[in-house]
């Protein structure tokens, strides 16, 4: 790697030389995979937004987090995953180092948005389906709005040190600039305790309580529930788990690769090159995901998505 490339502190010139020798097909999947990422994403997140804001059904509480979370996929499919693309083409990071810390800074507020909305979202369904009295006045239209802002504001919060701690560096590995997680052992664990297991455990809390719920309520040990417990609520709550159990998925790979990696230095070597890549276009992978799951689990969805086709079709004829 020379001229304009950059190349990352913790990798031998004998090593990226090595990584630019790659074979064509492993260039050409990995490139398949992220275009077809980029160009799902923009649709499905942007007919999220459009649906969310057209359609006064789906224009609730909890469908704030779910706009934040189709913002936060979004724009990583405009800024940080072309850049990568181009990265893939040119088999090195041309763009310098002001356009590799800024796409290093995007990708972490995204992900870190992603996993901050999902947990707020799993909060509110805890709140809206186990404790119901009490919704109205918790996730009231100031709270909700007050609600939205914190999830940014701890978001940047949460992506702020990176640029302390020069942790947002060119892997060539995956052609990314992004969060490197041998740079710190100590602070590696810190984020992946803070950014993805603690979300994760308290998501998970929220939706086993939501399952022992209906589970009661179903057996009739909570009659008096009943009344909160329709197909339609329960179909809202299952898609959004099917949310979190996608993200959790694409992103447990690398995060445990992460920590692994951080409590034991010596794994660093011993992890297939193939494992790491993997995991990280796995995790890229998701952010196409959401929109296509809200369309299969949700009329609501389904449908607007189906009206704003059906109209923009009408237009371009």
């Amino acid at each position: 790697m020379n001229g304009n490339r950059i190349l990352p502190k913790n990798l031998s010139i004998g090593e990226a030389e090595r990584l630019a020798d790659r074979r064509p097909l492993v260039i050409s999947t990995l490139a398949s995979v992220l275009i077809f990422t980029v160009v799902v994403d923009i649709l499905g997140n942007s007919l999220v937004i459009v649906s969310v804001l057209r359609n006064k059904k789906l224009r609730k509480a909890g469908n704030a987090f779910v706009v934040n979370l189709a913002i936060a996929d979004l724009v990583v499919a405009i800024y940080p995953y072309p850049l990568i693309l181009l990265a893939i083409f040119h088999n090195g990071w041309v763009l310098g180092y002001i356009h590799c810390q800024i796409s290093g800074f995007v990708m972490g507020l995204s992900v870190i948005g992603s996993i901050f909305n999902i947990t707020s979202i799993a909060i509110n369904r805890y709140c809206y389906i186990c404790h119901g009295p009490k919704y109205d006045k918790i996730f009231s239209k100031r709270n909700t709005s007050c609600f939205v802002v914190l999830v940014w504001v701890l978001t940047c919060v949460a992506i702020i040190p990176n640029l302390f701690v020069e942790s947002l560096q060119y892997d060539p590995r995956i052609y990314s600039c992004t969060f490197v997680q041998s740079v710190s052992s100590f602070y590696t664990v810190i984020v992946v305790v803070i950014h993805f297991i603690l979300p994760i455990s308290i998501v998970s809390y929220c939706y086993l309580r939501i399952w022992i719920f209906v589970i009661q309520v179903r057996r009739r040990i909570k009659p008096d529930s009943r009344s909160k417990i329709n197909p339609h609520d329960f179909r809202n709550f299952l898609t959004m788990f099917v949310v979190f159990v996608l993200f959790a998925v694409c992103w447990a790979p690398l995060n445990f690769i992460g920590l692994a990696v951080a409590v034991n230095s010596h794994l660093a070597g011993m992890i297939p090159e193939q494992l790491f890549i993997a995991s990280y276009f796995m995790a890229y992978f998701n952010s196409c995901l959401n929109a296509i799951v809200y369309g299969v689990l949700n009329h609501n969805f389904r449908r607007e998505y189906k009206q704003i086709v059906m109209e923009i079709t009408k237009l371009s004829c």
